[in-house]
């Protein structure tokens, strides 16, 4: 299946210099999950939920400070890829291209809706998260945004007496994230990050004991009460994931905390769904190779297990697709050409690309291995983690082909 028939023709659309409060009032208005920024009707990027809220923005900051680059698609790609690519940038939404003309977008929930109904074969237990990160209901706005940070979640559980009460998203802190403070005479001119504490350039602040600075301490000692949604929506572990799905859509809601034996035992969201989309029958990592031809003191099995390492020596680390491109340039040293090697890699943490140039694929390769490698430790995070399948043989059986060929489940 592709996606031809999921994009969407009719989307925001913002000028470089369209300043953040504006962009606030528009993700508010709309629910939208992304806005195109173009100038001159030239695309130039998009700005998410999760750029809007990694810190607290200087509402008179311009689109083109916070604009990110997911990756694009073509109109008729296919549907498993896309979901794979917006895992790997994370970003809700992808710009849609016919050949270098932006066509539309296409979003995570166009995507779940046209493939809710093949889902019935699966159910909540095989995609949910049991590694459950929860803030108590007397903890702070500030305690809540620091959860997010190190754990790298979207969605944040409030518990109570063993139970949860309410769920923090992304979209609930967008109007701490934007808000205007009061702008006293002098101050820094230095930033505040609300996530971490520190300064960060281009955002304005009053800096030391001034007004403002005061009254973002004021704010992050509001309780995460005050921001959660509530009643919490839930799901049972032998639920249908078509259940679950169409329960997040009709509910608007983008998490369904998984409850056994009445207790909060982990949480699905919409990015565990999409997940299950990428799954394959394989026993190997596919990875695509580019003029394969070039590799001549190194063989392709070589090659699938340098990438295959990644995802060993870094524990936690999904790869979701791996691209290696091979480019020989015309000059040589004792007969043996300079090749120029770049892999990328899409994975559950993230976009992670390596470039290296050396005599010979295995010497260009290893040099772009170890650009990867240290971009892996240096943005390596403690995301939840899916639990393992109890019988691998059975658990890749019943999900293999699953896209194109499971009947619809039994109710």
């Amino acid at each position: 299946m592709d996606i031809s028939n999921l994009v969407e023709r009719d989307f925001p659309t913002v000028t470089p210099d369209t300043r953040v409060s504006k962009l606030q009032g528009m993700f508010q208005e709309t629910g939208t999950k992304a806005i195109v920024v173009v100038d001159d009707g030239e695309y130039l990027g998009i700005v998410t939920l999760r750029q809007m809220n990694v810190t607290h923005r200087d509402p008179d900051a311009k689109a083109r400070s916070i604009l990110w680059h997911p990756a694009k698609v073509d109109r008729d790609e296919d549907v498993r890829r896309v979901a794979r690519l917006i895992l790997a940038s994370r970003s809700e939404v992808l710009p849609v291209f016919d050949d270098e003309e932006l066509v539309g977008i296409v979003s995570t929930d166009r995507v779940l809706e046209a493939v809710q109904k093949f889902l019935g074969v699966l159910t909540v237990e095989d995609v949910y998260s049991d590694s459950l990160v929860t803030v108590g209901r007397d903890s702070t706005f500030g305690e809540a945004l620091n959860a997010f940070r190190e754990n790298g979640i979207t969605h944040l559980p409030v518990a109570e007496n063993g139970d949860v009460v309410g769920v923090v998203s992304l979209s609930d802190i967008l109007d701490f994230t934007t808000r205007a403070m009061d702008k006293p005479s002098g101050g820094s001119s230095g930033g505040f990050d609300v996530s971490s504490g520190s300064s960060s350039p281009g955002f304005r602040s009053a800096g030391g004991m001034g007004d403002r600075a005061g009254e973002l301490e004021r704010m992050l000692d509001l309780p995460v009460v005050d921001v959660m949604s509530s009643p919490v929506a839930t799901a049972l572990p032998n639920d249908g994931l078509d259940d679950a799905v169409e329960q997040m859509l009709e509910d608007g809601v983008s998490s369904l905390i998984v409850l056994q034996e009445d207790a909060p035992a982990g949480i699905v969201t919409k990015s565990d769904v999409l997940e299950a989309l990428t799954w394959t029958g394989e026993s190997r990592l596919p990875v695509q190779i580019t003029n394969v031809e070039l590799l001549d003191d190194i063989s392709r099995d070589e090659v699938v297990a340098m990438v295959e390492g990644f995802a060993d020596k870094y524990g936690g680390l999904t790869i979701l697709e791996a691209n290696v491109h091979l480019h020989e340039h015309d000059e040589k040293l004792r007969g043996t050409p300079l090749i120029m090697a770049r892999i990328r890699l899409f994975t559950d943490k993230g976009h992670f690309v390596g470039t290296g140039e050396g005599y010979g694929a295995s010497h260009a390769l290893h040099l772009a291995r170890n650009i990867v490698e240290r971009q892996l430790l240096e943005g390596k995070t403690h995301d939840e983690t899916k639990k393992p399948p109890s019988d691998p043989d059975e658990y890749w059986s019943k999900v293999f082909g699953w896209w194109l060929t499971a009947p619809p489940r039994r109710r």
